[in-house]
């Protein structure tokens, strides 16, 4: 077939890939490991399991208003203004099949072939298939371990051209875990402002972090709701992977495009997972922050676990369920190393280079998995590692 050029350009997801591959192994009779998804494997709370059921039994199944119901877009605009100490209507909120869906339609929305986008990298892949869509030239801000894997800003100023659209940034980010601190995103909506630049941020683990972390967010800063589209859900919070349900928060005069974009694509997320997603923000909490802790447990031992290693440096990551360790001692592309690894060890991890070119030199594991998966899966990179070394 001769496919367009934008799906010739894309590739898959690395997690994916990996995924399949630890599969095809397993069916051979293998033990796998398995550290490179970022699913939570923790199941969705009952009470809003049981919202859904009920939804369900009442014949809750039909469409809905595009942008989601009224009253789930009236407890996300409050809730999510409140976290966030700012002012949100439920006009400004759309509720989209998944969080991806708002980092696809606003980038549909606002940008043309000949625009440039900047963002993180190594970051989420989707955000190059955003732009790469749209048409758009993507253009990678590197993320440094040094700053704690936030912006490396003299290059960020450095890429700023007459041609940028939009600036994406991910915090907590996947796959380093990092945090940008508040002087970073002060310095990012400073370049916005000044050079009348938009900004999508990607808070999907803003609830997940550690050690009394509070995330700061650029919508705080004066001047950025105004040209930032706010982008979670409830997939990593609320351990609702499946359900498929996310939201963007943006001024209204995108709010009303994008809102058209997923009515010619999706049509609406599910009547029944909107139900559930009101009873998610509006149920009890606690058992969100059960779930961080036991994810807090389990990064120590992670990182501990790693560092202990000789020539792997790791380090603490503040938020979001990955770490991110730097593996360059060994002298080997990490796409080779992931692979050498899955078939000799036994353990399914991700390269730094399925986030971008600057993943190189590192590996990312997922802790969203058992404390036994993670013991295992360090015994077995310990022992492997001891050996190539």
């Amino acid at each position: 077939m001769n496919l367009a050029q934008r799906v010739q350009s894309l590739k898959p997801e690395g997690a994916y890939a990996v995924l399949a591959q630890a599969r095809a192994l397993e069916a051979e009779g293998r033990d796998i490991v398995h550290l490179e998804i970022g699913e939570p494997n923790f199941d969705t709370a009952e009470h809003i399991r049981m919202a859904a059921i009920k939804a369900l039994a009442e014949g809750r199944t039909h469409y809905t208003p595009t942008a989601g119901m009224a009253e789930l877009r009236e407890v996300i605009a409050e809730d999510a203004g409140r976290r966030r100490g700012v002012t949100f209507r439920p006009s400004q909120v759309v509720v989209s099949p998944g969080a991806k869906g708002n980092l696809f339609t606003p980038v549909l929305a606002m940008v043309e072939p000949g625009d440039e986008v900047i963002y993180p990298n190594p970051g989420y892949p989707a955000y190059e298939a955003a732009i790469i869509i749209a048409g758009a030239t993507p253009v990678p801000v590197p993320v440094l371990e040094e700053n704690g894997f936030s912006f490396d800003l003299d290059a960020l100023d450095s890429l700023i051209s007459e041609r940028t659209k939009l600036i994406i940034i991910n915090t907590p980010g996947n796959p380093t875990g990092g945090v940008i601190p508040m002087k970073d995103l002060q310095h990012i909506a400073e370049v916005a402002k000044k050079n009348d630049i938009w900004v999508l941020a990607d808070e999907i683990y803003s609830r997940i972090t550690y050690d009394g972390v509070s995330v700061p967010t650029i919508t705080t800063i004066d001047g950025m709701l105004e040209r930032t589209i706010l982008v979670d859900g409830y997939s990593k919070t609320y351990a609702m992977t499946g359900w498929r349900l996310g939201y963007g928060i943006m001024p209204e005069e995108l709010a009303g495009p994008v809102t058209t974009l997923v009515n010619h694509s999706s049509g609406c997320s599910a009547e029944f997972t909107q139900i559930a997603g009101i009873e998610a923000i509006t149920g009890q909490q606690e058992w969100v922050d059960e779930m961080v802790a036991e994810y807090q447990a389990r990064r120590d031992i992670l990182v501990d676990g790693l560092n202990e290693i000789p020539g792997v440096s790791c380090i603490t990551p503040q938020g979001a369920f990955y770490v991110f360790p730097n593996v360059k001692s060994f002298s080997k592309p990490v796409g080779e190393l992931a692979t050498q690894i899955l078939n000799e060890a036994g353990v399914a991890l991700l390269p730094g280079t399925a986030f971008g070119k600057y993943g190189e030199g590192h590996l990312r594991l997922s802790y969203a998995s058992s404390i036994a998966a993670i013991e295992e899966g360090l015994e077995r990179l310990w022992k492997f590692f001891s050996e190539l070394k």
